[in-house]
Order: structure tokens, then sequence, then C-alpha cells
């Protein structure tokens, strides 16, 4: 449980932060993540009102204090049950908490939440509202320019100007509108074209409100170029997944200006190896932990090794450290041989 007396600096932890991804941003994964970037702001996974507050599923809350900062992405559409899971999040140490007004996947739209609620500008307004003053917490939103046949243009301003009036003060914004018809949640990442211009117009015109932009970035220097011209924050969310190490690694010195060295990817796994441990003595299978660091030497040699020892071996029953001990020996023998003459 965390410290719910200690305050985190959240409003510069978003100068960059990961994005909430769904089966990606456990706690396993997040823990991974803090161990590059003390500063970097986290999110969980996006976690459901109605399964919170009607399914007392209270333990999908569940983090661990080395995780701050870190924010919780709330799914719902009624006002007065995102509130009392606000209360929740709170009372749980939470840091921030953040409404899905983004995901365009069927299952999210079944539930009427996600992106389809940018069709309904009031009642995100009221559930807004209703969650600032369920709590001291910033409650922000992540959502995207428009769906299917809005002029983001037009939507866009009006969208955030409804939320400026509820009492949000940031916003994320994914640069990309979502079809909530006609496309999958993957290509809805990839398809609609990317939008940049808008969303710093979008900063220009309201000063008030922390912005960060969402969508495309795959490098830590892309993050600097939108910083620098003007934009409050950036979030990252596969290139932070996959490419771990490239974009976690220098943030704290990079984004953040901290006088402290880059740890290595060595460093960052012998400070996970005592995570796995202790999580594998409470009862959890090594694959919930690996699963999260495949990327953690992409772009280096022997990372094709590193790949496919964990997925072969992790999974198994009773895997244990001697799987991941074996695949950084692969790594290092890889590397090994490159510097041979």
């Amino acid at each position: 449980m965390a410290d719910k007396d200690k305050k985190y600096n959240v409003l510069n932890a978003s100068r960059l932060s990961v994005a909430p991804m769904i089966d990606w941003t456990d706690r396993h994964c997040r823990v991974f993540h803090r161990t590059m970037s003390a500063q970097t702001l986290l999110y969980t996974e996006m976690i459901t009102a109605p399964a919170l507050v009607r399914g007392g599923a209270r333990h999908l809350l569940a983090f661990s204090e080395v995780e701050h900062p870190i924010a919780v992405q709330l799914g719902g559409s009624d006002p007065v049950e995102l509130a009392r899971a606000t209360a929740m999040a709170e009372e749980d140490g939470y840091d921030e908490v953040n409404l899905n007004v983004g995901c365009p996947s069927d299952r999210v739209q079944s539930g009427f939440f996600g992106a389809v609620l940018m069709e309904h500008p009031a009642l995100v307004g009221e559930c807004v509202s209703e969650m600032v003053a369920a709590c001291a917490l910033p409650v922000t939103v992540k959502c995207r320019i428009g769906v299917d046949d809005q002029a983001p243009e037009e939507v866009l301003p009006a969208f955030l100007q409804t939320l400026c009036d509820a009492g949000a003060r940031r916003v994320t914004i994914h640069a990309r509108k979502a079809w909530l018809q006609g496309l999958s949640p993957k290509e809805n990442r990839d398809i609609p074209p990317l939008d940049y211009p808008l969303v710093h117009a979008m900063k220009a015109a309201f000063p008030g409100i922390h912005i960060s932009i969402n969508g495309g970035f795959d490098t830590l220097d892309a993050a600097e170029a939108h910083l620098a011209a003007g934009m409050d924050g950036v979030m990252i969310g596969r290139a932070a997944y996959h490419t771990p190490a490239d974009i976690l690694l220098p943030a704290d010195r990079r984004i953040f200006g901290a006088d402290t060295m880059d740890k290595s990817r060595w460093q960052v796994l012998d400070e996970m190896r005592s995570y796995i441990s202790g999580q594998l003595a409470q009862g959890q299978r090594l694959n919930s932990i690996t699963r999260h660091m495949m990327g953690l030497f992409a772009g280096q040699p022997g990372a094709r090794l590193w790949r496919r020892i964990l997925s072969e071996g992790a999974h198994r029953a009773g895997a244990g450290l001697e799987v991941v001990d074996a695949a950084a020996e692969a790594v290092q023998a890889a590397q090994a041989s490159m510097l041979d003459p």
C-alpha cells in the first residue's frame, strides 16, 4: 500500500508519460518501467468503474509503492459511479485519476465508455465534474481529436472547453480520429492520419490547460521536439513497451533535467531479478513478469536470443530465475562475440 501522506509532482512527471495499455501496463510492467525512469508518469491499464463499484474488484487498484508517480485510468460513463471509483483510487494512494475517452474497441463501446463518449460531451463534462468533486487529486482526461465523421477542428475546441468548465486542468490528446465502426483497435492506432498541428493549435487556444500529445511517437527525440514546440507533455505507448530502454533509460536526464547517469540495461536486469525473486516467493508465475521485459535488449546483440529463451522457458510450471539467467548469459555471449577481434 502506498504512503498516502507523500505527495508526488504529477504535473512535472506528465512531461513524459507511458500510455495506459490494456493487457500491457499491469503492475509488473510498471515496476519494470519505473526501474528505468524515476520520474516518468506511469498509468494503469484501464479499470472500469463498474468493476470497482459494483463488481467488488478493488484488488485491481493494487500497486507497489515504487510505482509512484502513478495515475489510474478509469472507464465508465455514470457520473456517480465514476465519482465513487475516483474516491477509491484516492483512498488507495494514487496520484492522479484519468478518464478514458479514447479507446475505440467494441468491448469498450458496448460498455458505453471510451471514444464513443466524444459524441456525448455534456455527459463527459458531468462525469469529470463529479470526479473532481469526489477527490483532491488531479482529474485528467485522455481523448481523441474526434470520432467517425466529426470535424476535429470544430468538435475538439468545444470538447476541451467542456472539460475546462467541468474542472479538468490536464488533457492528453491522441492526435488521431477514432473510427467506431470498421476499424479494429490496432487499425485505429495506425490508419487514421495523425494531426499534430491541431493538437498544438489547441495548446495555443487553451493556454490554461496542461496538454499532452500522444500518437505515433517512437523516439525520445520526437518527444523532445514536441516539448520544445510548446506542448506541456508527451505520452508514448507502444515504443515505451517494445523498446523501453531507448525511451526510458535516458528520460530522467533528457526530459526532466536530472543530474544523473543513465542506468545500463544490466543494472535494470539486476534490480528486476530482486523483484522477480520476491514475486515468485509470493506465488507469481515467471511469465507474468518477464513477458513485459522482452524488449529490454531490443536493438542490441543477443536480443533475439533473450526473447526466445524467455518465451520458451518462462511459461513452464516452476520456472524461476534460472530462465532469466540463461537468457542473460546468451546476451552476454552474443555481445562478447561482437567485441572479439
